[in-house]
Order: C-alpha cells, then structure tokens, then sequence
C-alpha cells in the first residue's frame, strides 16, 4: 500500500512537473517575433495582411490565454498537431517516430555496451587498485572528461574510417548496420568513463567497510567476497541512475548524431526551435520531461527492490 500510494503521488509530481515546464516552453515560444513563423521566401512574397491571416489562422493572434488553454485542451486529447516546418503537413508524432527509431537502437545498444564494459573496467580497477589496469582506466576516464567530445569523435573516426574501414557517414539505405557502428561508440565513450569511475568509487568504498573484513575472517575468497558482498552494495547508487540514463540515451545525442549526418532525435529539437516549428519543440519538451521523471521514478523502485532494506516511504512519506 505504501509503495502504491508513493507511486501515485511521484507520478503526479511528475505530471505537475512536466506541465509546468511545457507551458514555460510554450509562452517563451510565443514570446518570439512572429516573423520567425514565416520562411525567408514567404516573408519576401506575403504581404502584411497575408501574414496576419496566416498567424490567425494558426491561432498565434489570439489572446495568450486563449492560446494555452487551446494547448492545454489538445495535450488532454493527445493531439500534438502537425508539423510546419521541418516536415510541412506531416503529424509531429510521425516525424518523431521515425527519428526517435534510430535513436533508439543506437541508444540501446551504447547504453548496453557502456554498461558492460564501464563496470568491468570499474571492477578491474577496484581488484587491480594502484596497478596498471587501474591507471589505464583512470587515465582514460580524466582524458574523456577532459578532451572536447569533438575530438574524441574525430579520433574514433579516423581510427574507424581508415583503419578498419568502417563507414564515416550514416545511412539508412546500404550498409546501416555498419554506419551506426561509430556514432554508437562516440555516444558510449563517456558512459563507460562514468560507470567505470563511479563502480570503482562505490566498490572502493564498500572494501573498507567493517563486514568485508568480518566475511575475510569467515574464510570467504575473494571473488566470493566481490560477488556476494562488495559488487552488489556498490551497485545499489548505481541502479538508481540506470533507468534515467536508458530512457535520455534512447532520445538522441545531439552532438554525435550531427557529426556522423544521423536523421536521429538529437538535432531535432535544436532545428526545431530555429525553424519556429512550435508543434514539434512542444511535444519534445514533453517528452524529454517525461521521460526525465519516469526515469528518476522508476529509478527509485530498482533501487528498492535490488536492496528491500530501502524504503520509498518514511514517516514523513519521503524516500529513505
């Protein structure tokens, strides 16, 4: 019952939220000049009763509380419109389904390959501390954390492209599996830094603890002891992040899906909002607020159910 009722209030919470940051997007959005809603050809050939007649025939000359609740009102029937712009008279949910595809898979497939290798690095480093393996993945956590993402981007190219003659540029006719081979490990690069740094940290800590040299008393081995004990509390942080990161990675990487030309999630909402494409830039606002406060919710649940010693609900009805 406790778990039911936590659940219902965050997911309110979250709603409250994710509304609350669509309407500061939609009155910022009308807060533009209106002449960014016209083409540069359009507004060479409109005159100015065309244009007027254009803006109120999309609504954006009524009162602006006319307008939100019109906004409010479409959101309540799930009518995200269509798109004006970047696909002219195509309905927003299709041109963000057939980016958010691509994105996904690359998506699923880094957060798989940061999550494998960034906790076995992690853990190498942990049974390795102050050897080799440990200063390599030290120095390969500082170097992705301290090299532009453009660099390393440029070098996992070159190495790609020439070395292993991997395609530079995606493509979604010949060769797609192959294309997405590069853009997915640019985008796994500092999630493997991340999960390999905060394994070790979490792993480094928890062989300090009391009942790790109680459990080295009882005769356990090491690995028993890694496995068992060491490896399981330190994912316990870890998880509480899992979630958020699957559902952020699956809506694009802006800056990797742009170098290697992918019709991904990641520029989307950047050319969206350039092009005045209000409908779109809207409904990626709530979708990334959405999936933002599922992922921090759901979050919290693996965090239980991987340690039931976790409650969700404390007397004051907070986490604990």
């Amino acid at each position: 019952m406790d778990m039911l009722k936590y659940s219902i209030r965050r997911l309110l919470q979250g709603l409250i939220t994710v509304l609350l940051i669509a309407t500061v997007v939609f009155l910022l959005m009308r807060m533009l000049p209106t002449d960014y809603y016209f083409t540069e050809e359009q507004q060479m050939k409109f005159t100015d009763e065309q244009k007027e007649a254009a803006l109120a025939a999309a609504g954006l000359t009524d009162p602006i509380g006319e307008q939100l609740l019109d906004f409010y009102w479409d959101l309540l029937h799930l009518d995200f419109g269509e798109s004006r712009r970047i696909q002219s008279g195509v309905a927003v949910v299709d041109v963000i389904g057939e980016k958010f595809t691509i994105s996904m898979q690359m998506g699923v497939i880094s957060l798989g390959i940061s999550l494998v290798v960034g906790v076995l690095l992690g853990i190498g480093q942990t049974i390795g501390k102050d050897r080799l393996l440990d200063h390599i993945g030290t120095a390969y956590t500082v170097f992705v954390n301290a090299v532009p993402a453009l660099v390393s981007y440029s070098l996992v190219l070159v190495i790609g492209s020439r070395i292993f003659g991997l395609p530079s540029v995606y493509s979604s006719r010949t060769n797609t599996a192959l294309s997405m081979v590069l853009p997915t490990i640019c985008i796994s690069l500092s999630s493997i830094a991340g999960y390999a740094l905060w394994t070790r940290r979490y792993m480094v800590d928890e062989i300090t603890k009391d009942y790790i040299k109680l459990a080295k008393v009882k005769g356990l081995s090491t690995s028993q002891i890694m496995v068992r004990h060491v490896l399981r509390n330190a994912f316990v942080p870890l998880a509480q992040y899992l979630p958020a990161s699957f559902l952020l990675t699956i809506s694009g990487s802006l800056l990797a899906e742009r170098f290697f030309s992918v019709p991904g999630m990641g520029p989307l909402l950047t050319d969206a909002i350039s092009r005045y494409d209000l409908n779109i830039v809207q409904t990626l606002v709530i979708l990334y607020g959405s999936l933002g406060v599922l992922g921090v919710f759901l979050g919290d649940v693996l965090m239980m159910l991987i340690d039931p010693r976790i409650s969700l609900t404390g007397k004051g009805g907070g986490a604990r």
